[in-house]
C-alpha cells in the first residue's frame, strides 16, 4: 500500500463547497435582466447583455452539470474514505482481540504489526 492519507473532513468540505457553487451557478441569470435602454443608456449595451444572456444560459448549464458531477464525486469519495476508515479500524480491533485471546495476555494496540 502507498503512504497516501485522505483528509476526510477536507474532502467533505470540498463537496459542500462544490454544491454551493453549483447552486449559485444554477440560480444566476442575465445580470441586466429587467433593465431597459433608459437604465443602461444604450441599445448596444442592452443587445450585448441579451447576447451574453443567451450564451451564458448555455454555458451556465454546462458548468452546472460539471459542478454537479464534481460534487457527486467528492461526496462519494468522502463517504468511501470514511467507510474504509471505519472498516479498517474494526478489522484492526478484531485482530487485536484475537491476538489477546491466543496469547492470553493483553498486548499494546498495534503490537506485532
Amino acid at each position: 500500500m502507498g503512504d497516501q492519507e485522505a483528509d476526510i473532513a477536507r474532502v467533505k468540505e470540498t463537496a459542500r463547497a462544490l454544491g454551493r457553487i453549483r447552486d449559485t451557478f444554477a440560480e444566476r441569470a442575465n445580470p441586466a435582466e429587467g433593465y431597459g435602454v433608459d437604465d443602461l443608456g444604450s441599445e448596444r449595451i442592452l443587445n450585448a447583455f441579451d447576447t451574453f444572456a443567451g450564451n451564458w444560459k448555455i454555458h451556465r448549464r454546462q458548468l452546472t452539470e460539471e459542478l454537479e458531477k464534481l460534487h457527486g464525486i467528492t461526496k462519494t469519495a468522502a463517504q468511501s474514505y470514511e467507510e474504509l476508515d471505519h472498516e479498517l479500524a474494526e478489522a484492526l480491533r478484531r485482530t487485536d482481540e484475537r491476538t489477546e485471546e491466543r496469547t492470553g495476555k493483553d498486548q499494546p494496540k498495534g503490537a506485532g504489526r
